[in-house]
């Protein structure tokens, strides 16, 4: 019977389990590259064809394959030509991976080949040539990559293209004339090359299918060529960001289809031509920072635009009434100008504004009643100009409003009530106008509020307790008024107040008790009013205080020693009737000017007391008191110091372990209680805004960091008690929601937080060299050589490019900073500091105005400063300003700058004086051409348009090619290809 069985088995087919040719082919591409991800991981030879593989696709029919698609796989390696060995391959798609070295010229070989994608990779070299042998191609994207020499010869004859982009390379040459052969395109995007200065070509006006044109910031001179008239079909005309000249050919009014015309950012004269009424679907026609001038066509204000940008020109002439019957304009942006006249007085009735920006131009007139009579204005910026009359009744009711800035201009008249209280306005800046009346009391209904900048108006009356609801305030400016009264109790609760200038007013009364709640407090300026009393010791407490100014008032008694702990930049107590003597640190001649008419007032400084034998006497016993009180401060102290340790220790040796909540986010080796026993002062190595950080050796011998925000008080906004205790939740939430979920090896890695109701803890990995910032800028700073700060600028750079392209949603970081690059043992760089980090918005369209600015005096970009809108080029930006600081050895701001930053100084140097008087001297000179490309990618970087700075995974590119083994001797530096030139060049 067995005998029977194996004789039927072994006479049986057999199953056939093996893998067509078309899968063994992708076998040898999969062994090709590099795959981190297991992206290919369904690549097996257990199937006997390759069809059900991730990224493949089939024909049905034949079971053949027609299309590869591994975008965003992360797969590395050389092209892969063997996939042209795939007879019916029509598609390739590898799109943002790391597709290296060069391209090719076997790809000619893939002669089905209809679709090519390799955008944002890693290919260096020329373009291959033989790409235009591909017959059936329609469609090549090429951008993001590193090619580089000149676009070639054959690429103007291609049978059946129709989408061409080569975006941000490194092509140079000119733009080629032979592109307009290729009349199948309806695509042709050129855009961030640095090509040599040329012409844009006229014969590109034979590309009568061509749908899109970008040709922005390709180095373009000259004028536009009138043949650009004939593209018909063209929706979107981009040359914004060269150095065209001349005017504005009236044949680009002919482009009938066309809905997007930019041309900013060029050197183009002359009046917007006539004829714009034929172009009835444009919708959008940027032409600023030009040189234009005339008026605004009539017949270009009826069209339905929804953005009409033409703000830095050199327009002359009056803003036409017919722009206010524009059906959907919603912005209008026309700052920086010399537009004069008055505003059309329906602008807005027609369409639904909703951000208006005219400043710095001469119109004069009323402002429209109308402007948010849809009820969507959110931004009304007209400063700088001369606009006369009142503040519409109706701007009251715009509920919408978000900014509004009116300064400097000739407004009078009394402040609507309901204007004071609008309910999401952050910022309200009405300085420098003739403005009178109070400040209303419904200013409490503006919780949003954090900037109110009144000053330099004619307002009067007493400042009302209602301000004191405000607990987003961070700036209050209201100066050269006719204010009275005393300050009101209330104010003490603006605990986010950073700048309180009330100088020049008609102030009296003493100041409130309990303002060492003023944390944030940085400014402080009180002057020529008529306060009365003491000056509070507890201005002592306020430790970021830096400009106190209490001059020309009516203050008494003696000057505060604790005004020693303060490290002020500016101190004026000058005419009051302070007596008695100075604290012993402002015994100096630079502070003399400081305490000047004060006649009661003594110390060894010329001008400030008779020297009588009363007078010396009254030293002597002034003297004797300090000396006493002096003693039993101490005493008090040693006492409080003794009891504070001892109740310490017993309650970490006592620690109810139910209180504390750990929320780690690694495998931990360690406990709370382990952290808690060690967080006394001796270990204290750094200290902060937020907070104190220490340094904690564990049992098992590792060292973590550990961060102990500094406690407050939480104002209820209701009942407007304060709640003692409430610890102060700066960055906390942040700091968790970031770092907790956060994998990578260049980013600071946050192993647990520990909270109590009145304490909060994060625990980090401890850097043993610090921040980059202490490091680079003290006595240490010669260790650092060009190998280990290449190092350090590189590791920072991966860490951005994870947080910007890697992370979902991504993560704009808003405060990158040399102090906020930690170092390990071996140099390596963290990012850290995540407390004012926000994620963008997944509709990609970044993140919102924010209400305050976040970041540090010299690395915040341009345009954050002034529209409060941050995105990742904004990180960008300040990364830049890191790279020039490890390229320059100095600090981002410095008094040796003037008023300049170190962007514009490093500039101006280089301009003025050449290179060599840029680099670090403590730098070895043999590093001198590495060196200088670094530092034009740091100038890329900081460029003051965001759109000409590379993104983060970019600029990792670049850093890594430098440090390659082919060292390119050249770098884009503000979009544009150009050698790193040296003094004796």
């Amino acid at each position: 019977m067995l005998l029977l069985l194996l004789l039927l088995f072994l006479s049986s087919p057999l199953p056939i389990l093996s893998l067509n040719q078309e899968g063994l082919y992708l076998q040898r591409v999969k062994h090709t590259l590099s795959d981190p991800d297991a992206a290919l991981a369904s690549w097996n030879d257990r199937d006997d064809t390759p069809c059900n593989w991730a990224g493949i696709t089939c024909d049905a029919p034949t079971a053949t394959v027609t299309s590869i698609d591994l975008s965003n796989t992360n797969i590395a390696g050389p092209f892969p030509s063997l996939l042209c060995h795939l007879q019916n391959l029509t598609s390739i798609s590898l799109y943002n991976d790391s597709i290296n070295s060069t391209l090719p010229l076997d790809i000619s070989t893939c002669r089905n080949l209809q679709h090519l994608d390799l955008a944002q990779n890693l290919l260096t070299g020329t373009l291959p040539h033989t790409l235009a042998d591909l017959p059936d191609l329609k469609y090549l994207d090429l951008t993001g990559n590193n090619f580089s020499g000149e676009i070639p010869a054959s690429f103007g004859r291609f049978p059946k293209l129709e989408v061409i982009s080569l975006v941000y390379n490194l092509l140079d040459g000119t733009i080629p004339a032979f592109l307009g052969n290729v009349t199948s395109l309806k695509m042709l995007n050129l855009s961030y090359n640095p090509f040599f200065p040329g012409r844009i070509p006229p014969e590109l006006g034979n590309l009568t299918n061509l749908e899109i044109l970008w040709l922005t910031e390709c180095n373009l001179v000259g004028p536009i060529p009138d043949s650009l008239g004939n593209l018909k079909k063209l929706t979107d005309l981009d040359l914004a960001l060269n150095n065209l000249e001349g005017p504005i050919p009236s044949s680009l009014t002919e482009l009938t289809s066309v809905v997007q015309i930019e041309l900013y950012n060029n050197t183009l004269t002359g009046e917007l031509p006539r004829g714009f009424s034929n172009l009835t679907k444009l919708r959008l026609l940027d032409a600023s920072m030009n040189q234009l001038s005339g008026t605004i066509p009539d017949e270009l204000t009826r069209l339905p635009l929804e953005s009409l940008n033409l703000y830095e020109n050199l327009f002359e002439g009056t803003l036409p009434g017919s722009i206010a019957e524009s059906p959907v304009l919603y912005e209008l942006r026309l700052f920086s100008n010399r537009l004069t006249g008055s505003l059309p007085q329906n602008l807005g009735s027609n369409s639904p504004l909703k951000w208006l920006d005219l400043s710095t131009n001469q119109f004069t007139g009323d402002i429209p009643a109308s402007l948010c009579e849809k009820g969507e204005l959110e931004e009304l910026l007209m400063l700088y100009n001369s606009f006369t009359g009142s503040i519409p009744e109706s701007l009251s009711e715009c509920r919408s409003l978000t900014r509004v800035r009116l300064s400097n201009n000739n407004l009078s008249g009394e402040v609507p009530v309901g204007f004071w209280g609008l309910p999401h306005i952050h910022l309200l800046e009405l300085s420098g106008n003739s403005l009178s009346g109070n400040i209303a009391k419904t200013i409490a209904s503006a919780a949003n509020l954090s900037m109110l900048l009144i000053s330099k108006n004619k307002f009067e009356g007493n400042i009302v307790e209602e301000i004191g609801f405000l607990s987003n305030l961070e700036q209050f400016s209201a100066s050269e008024n006719k204010l009275s009264g005393s300050l009101p109790d209330s104010i003490v609760n603006l605990l986010q107040l950073g700048i309180l200038d009330l100088h020049s007013n008609q102030l009296s009364g003493e100041l409130p008790p309990g303002i060492q709640s003023w944390k944030k407090l940085n400014e402080l300026n009180l002057a020529n009013n008529q306060i009365s009393g003491k000056i509070p010791d507890q201005i002592g407490s306020l430790s970021v205080l830096n400009y106190l100014d209490l001059s020309g008032n009516r203050l008494s008694g003696s000057v505060p020693v604790s005004l020693q702990n303060l490290k002020l930049n500016q101190l004026n107590l000058s005419n009051n009737d302070l007596s008695g003597d100075l604290p012993p640190m402002f015994v100096k001649e630079m502070y003399r000017s400081s305490f000047l008419g004060n006649l009661g007032l003594c110390g060894d400084l010329a001008g400030l007391c008779d020297s009588t034998s009363e007078d010396k006497n009254r030293g002597y016993v002034w003297l004797l008191r300090c000396i006493f009180i002096l003693a039993a401060l101490v005493f008090v102290g040693g006492v409080a110091w003794f009891y504070f340790k001892y109740r310490d220790f017993n309650k970490a040796r006592a620690f109810d372990k139910s209180k504390w909540t750990l929320m780690s986010f690694h495998k931990l080796g360690f406990s709370e209680y382990e952290i808690l026993d060690l967080l006394d002062e001796d270990n204290v190595i750094g200290s902060g805004a937020s907070g104190k950080v220490y340094k904690v050796v564990l049992g098992n011998g590792e060292a973590v960091a550990v961060k102990k925000l500094w406690g407050g008080v939480k104002k209820d906004i209701q009942t407007g008690d304060i709640e003692k205790g409430q610890v102060h939740d700066d960055g906390f939430q942040a700091e968790v929601e970031t770092l907790g979920k956060i994998r990578h090896k260049n980013i600071v890695k946050l192993w647990c937080c520990c909270t109590t109701r009145d304490c909060k803890l994060l625990v980090y990995e401890y850097m043993p060299n610090g921040s980059l910032g202490d490091l680079l800028h003290s006595s240490k700073g010669g260790l650092l050589d060009w190998p280990t700060r290449y190092k350090i600028i590189v590791d920072a750079a991966e860490g951005l490019s994870y947080l910007h392209h890697d992370c979902v949603p991504p993560i704009v970081h808003r405060d990158v900073k040399a102090n906020n690059i930690l170092l390990d043992g071996d140099f390596g760089a963290r990012v850290a500091d995540f407390g004012v980090a926000k994620a963008v918005d997944s509709t990609g369209k970044g993140l919102k105005s924010m209400s305050v600015i976040a970041g540090s005096r010299g690395y915040i970009a341009p345009e954050y400063a002034y529209t409060l809108r941050v995105t990742e080029k904004s990180d960008t930006y300040s990364f830049g300003v890191v790279i020039l600081e490890l390229v320059t050895g100095k600090l981002p701001v410095d008094p040796e700058f003037g008023e300049k930053d170190l962007v514009k100084w490093v500039c101006t140097t280089l301009d003025q004086k050449g290179v060599d008087h840029v680099l670090d001297p403590r730098l070895d000179t043999c590093f001198k051409e590495e060196t200088c490309m670094v530092l034009n990618i740091g100038l890329l970087c900081t460029s003051p348009l965001p759109i000409n700075r590379p993104t983060m995974r970019r600029v990792v590119k670049m850093l890594l090619e430098i440090g390659g083994d082919n060292l390119s001797k050249t770098v884009k530096k503000d979009g544009k290809l150009t050698p790193c030139y040296y003094d004796d060049a």
